[in-house]
């Protein structure tokens, strides 16, 4: 028995990858953070023992910092790069700039002693294509040129972006968002945060916005921060060796991204706005109604996008997404050229939308009739009547959001880089703007009606169009994804307009209701649905009347539950039961004859120590006998030594009774974000329930396909 003593003691020292998770497999959180408590608890008590322990107990403690500052730096810094590379190759599908080919047409002509007022975006340094090549700026030549060049430069970025991510890092693609939530609550997809990952992310988002198509890359850069989190948590034991801890990292970005100054204005936020006037209450009822159009946008959108992303998933077009991104570009560019409010990028866009008319705008969308007895000062301009600039850019805006509403409901999903927050914002600044102008007109021609004679006197600048397409943006962003406080919280962000909390909230909370008529799901769960992630969404409902016994298996008529006993099962017995099954682990229990529970013992980690065993103690054979005991057994001296595995159970498995509500396992699977549960009656084991099988009963009780749930 001293050899056995010898065998245990050794076998008490840690193994490499014991705790460890198989990919497509979802973590168990109490375990996590046990271990987690366990290693604090021993940096702790070392600490005391000499300087160096007290030393590296205070760089434990500090890494959390550490690591917070190096994402921050990292994602912030691929941010700001993003950004600048964005609009250089944007303006490079339509001409050059000679003094320094890599300046963007803004900063081109920016660094222009030529550059006028009036005519801010013209510069002889820049010159398009047609310009460049023919020496004409006018004619139909010189635009079938540009037009030809456009979508030439569209489809070489569209057709890099989806072969890099085809070749190099399939897990690229799409928003990345859906993925993050179901890895954020506890589900493992090796190499989804990787650094392949992260440098094509990087390089193909620059070329998918570049190409024109109908995507944002705010999405995306939260699955490229993520893989920054990943990347510095790999350098720290402290998270590398903890899924659960690695999931508490957060963002710390501003800074770097502030120092950078993507934006040109030495702010953070990507369209700030400065309204001169307040907003009227009788304008709620405008916004009331943008918001309806934003619920109604945003179930259109989630119906149509899902219906064609399951047809590309079960049918013959998701064999080719390199030419199905290559068609959509090839349409996208066709069609987006010929309109200004297209052919730009959506950003320049929505700031364009959101902006006021002041003295100094030379957009179409600020071409009003001017009165030459007007004495007002000029950052305060009244109403005006429209000028035939701003009609022409109504119906421009028309065409665009048809457009818009059609071409992203089959661009998003595709095999690149795709963020949702910028079409969206698109298509409700568009239909604000829109509605902004024919309410600021009616207030115009119309200022003796009731409904404006108390808040818009004569001449007076009473309506703001601008502040409409804010507030569309919100609606149809809250449609697609549901969001109500932290989407005014985003929209604060990105425009810094605090004063008006109450137009997008209304805005916000009335296009969540209209889409929640039609579905409860944002477009991210829908999604998440669709690629059957196990993803308990707390939002979720469950108030159907049935028990733990309904949904634990083995049910009747199935094999009995596979189980390990404590003292009598021989390391081949256990070996036979890996080989037989694919369960992730296995219940403990003190006989077969019992049934009464031990505890919980990990797929992986009896792999893993009995390889281990094998490989480094003489005497471990087919025979010897495992057990789960404190103490050896007292075995013959014939008999070959025994292998003790107590250290790698799980003494406290989470159980439930068999007469427990579903409606409590599916809270307390929700909150304590369990693998699995076991359930037995007076200590005795009765079966278990796992996250798969809570996610397929919830299925099953909302007559879904309860096979919709791929993964374990």
């Amino acid at each position: 028995m001293n050899g056995s003593g010898n065998l245990m003691d050794f076998l008490d020292e840690p193994f490499p990858d014991v705790g460890t998770y198989e990919d497509f497999h979802t973590i168990d959180w109490l375990r996590e953070k046990s271990r987690d408590t366990d290693r604090h608890r021993k940096i702790t008590s070392k600490s005391k023992e000499s300087i160096w322990e007290f030393v590296k107990s205070l760089l434990d403690a500090w890494s959390g910092w550490v690591v917070m500052l190096l994402i921050g730096l990292l994602s912030g810094t691929l941010a700001g790069v993003i950004d600048l590379a964005v609009d250089w190759m944007t303006d490079l599908k339509e001409g050059v700039c000679l003094s320094a080919f890599w300046y963007s047409h803004e900063q081109c002509c920016w660094t222009s002693n030529e550059t006028t007022f009036d005519n801010r975006d013209k510069c002889p340094q820049w010159q398009t294509w047609s310009e460049l090549m023919t020496g004409h700026t006018q004619g139909a030549g010189g635009y079938l040129l540009n037009y030809f060049l456009y979508i030439v430069w569209a489809l070489f970025f569209s057709f890099l972006a989806v072969s890099l991510v085809r070749v190099f890092a399939p897990y690229a693609c799409g928003s990345g968002i859906p993925e993050i939530k179901t890895i954020l609550s506890g589900f493992i997809i090796r190499g989804y945060l990787g650094k392949w990952t992260l440098l094509i992310k990087t390089v193909t988002l620059v070329l998918a916005v570049s190409s024109g198509l109908s995507l944002g890359k705010e999405g995306p850069l939260v699955h490229v921060a993520c893989c920054c989190g990943n990347l510095f948590c790999s350098l720290f034991s402290k998270y590398s060796k903890n899924e659960g801890k690695r999931r508490e990292v957060t963002l710390v970005a501003a800074f770097t991204l502030r120092s950078i100054n993507p934006f040109g204005n030495s702010r953070l936020v990507l369209f700030y706005v400065e309204y001169h006037t307040p907003w009227y209450m009788a304008e709620l009822v405008p916004f009331i109604l943008l918001g309806v159009f934003g619920g109604l946008w945003g179930t259109l959108f989630i119906r149509g996008n899902i219906a064609w992303c399951r047809r590309r998933k079960t049918t013959q077009l998701g064999k080719y997404p390199v030419l199905e991104v290559i068609v959509v570009t090839g349409i996208t560019a066709i069609l987006a050229f010929p309109n200004p409010y297209t052919r730009r990028s959506t950003s320049e866009l929505i700031s364009e939308l959101f902006n006021d008319c002041g003295a100094l705008e030379s957009s179409q969308l600020c071409d009003y009739v001017n009165d030459p007895n007007m004495t007002r000062p000029l950052d305060d301009i009244p109403d005006r009547p429209a000028g035939p600039g701003v009609y022409t850019a109504l119906w421009q805006l028309a065409l665009a959001l048809i457009f818009k509403i059609i071409i992203t409901i089959f661009t998003f999903g595709m095999k690149i880089p795709s963020g949702l927050f910028i079409p969206s914002m698109a298509v409700g600044a568009i239909a604000g703007r829109i509605v902004g102008i024919a309410v600021e007109q009616m207030a115009y021609h119309h200022h003796d009606w009731i409904i404006f004679k108390n808040w818009c006197r004569p001449g007076a600048d009473c309506v703001t169009p601008g502040l409409y397409a804010m507030v569309g943006a919100a609606a149809c962003l809250g449609g697609v994804t549901r969001m109500t406080v932290s989407l005014v919280v985003i929209m604060f962000e990105l425009t810094g307009g605090l004063e008006y909390i109450v137009p997008l909230m209304a805005a916000a909370v009335t296009s969540k209701w209209v889409a929640d008529a039609f579905g409860k799901e944002g477009i991210y769960e829908a999604h998440i649905q669709l690629n059957g992630y196990p993803f308990l969404d707390v939002k979720d409902e469950f108030t159907h009347r049935t028990l733990a016994t309904d949904v634990m298996r083995p049910r009747r008529g199935e094999p009995p539950l596979a189980v390990l006993t404590q003292d009598s099962t021989t390391v081949e017995d256990v070996e036979a039961l890996i080989k037989e099954t694919d369960y992730n682990g296995f219940p403990v229990v003190v006989s077969r004859e019992s049934e009464r529970l031990i505890g919980f013992v990990q797929r992986r980690d009896l792999i893993l120590a009995i390889k281990n065993a094998r490989q480094k103690q003489d005497g471990v054979v087919s025979n010897s006998v495992v057990y789960f005991t404190e103490d050896a057994p007292q075995l013959p001296a014939s008999n070959p030594q025994p292998l003790k595995l107590r250290r790698i159970l799980n003494l406290s498995p989470f159980t439930v009774t068999d007469h427990t509500p579903m409606e409590t396992v599916v809270d307390i699977f929700r909150k304590l974000g369990l693998r699995q549960c076991l359930v037995t009656r007076s200590g005795r084991l009765l079966g278990i329930i796992t996250k798969k099988d809570v996610l397929r009963h919830m299925a099953q009780m909302m007559n879904q396909d309860p096979e919709s749930i791929m993964f374990n």
